[in-house]
């Protein structure tokens, strides 16, 4: 089944606020291999001007594609999610995010399009602090392969 594209431009509500914390960013930084001290040590991070230790700039992925859920749950968009791949992802950031910060999404809807019979949905996401601020942009591809026809039968192992 297609993808409804009247959903493009489509906004969800903001989540709720999601508290960074120290142990969470040392925990990713280890995960990923990246000893840089700006991610454990307070006093390294403070050197640099930041006010804690910051996340690495992918750690917001975990943060977005939570509230990325909301589109994809939505049953009026028809996304199988049982096909989808991870397109793309990227960031534009206004800032580092901090060990204390709060912040919550806003997912939109970018784009809704097929292509080789694949749909293709682009959901852009708003990360702000609890004060309003602008912290990143997450731009994430959702691909949901095409679906191939059913050949042969169940059981039929020839």
């Amino acid at each position: 089944m297609a993808l409804d594209q009247s959903f493009a431009g489509r906004s969800y509500p903001p989540t709720e606020p999601y508290e960074v914390g120290r142990e969470k960013i040392r925990e990713f930084a280890e995960a990923i291999g990246d000893a840089n001290p700006a991610y454990t040590d307070p006093a390294a991070a403070r050197r640099l001007g930041h006010p804690d230790v910051i996340a690495p700039p992918t750690f917001v992925f975990a943060i977005t594609y939570r509230a990325a859920e909301q589109v994809i749950r939505d049953p009026g968009l028809g996304l199988d999610y049982s096909r989808v791949v991870h397109g793309d992802q990227r960031f534009a950031y206004t800032r580092p995010v901090h060990a204390g910060d709060r912040l919550a999404v806003t997912s939109t809807i970018e784009s809704v399009r097929s292509m080789a019979g694949n749909e293709i949905v682009d959901v852009r996401g708003e990360v702000h602090d609890e004060k309003g601020e602008h912290v990143v942009t997450a731009f994430t591809k959702l691909v949901a392969r095409k679906q191939e026809p059913a050949t042969g039968s169940e059981g039929d192992a020839r």
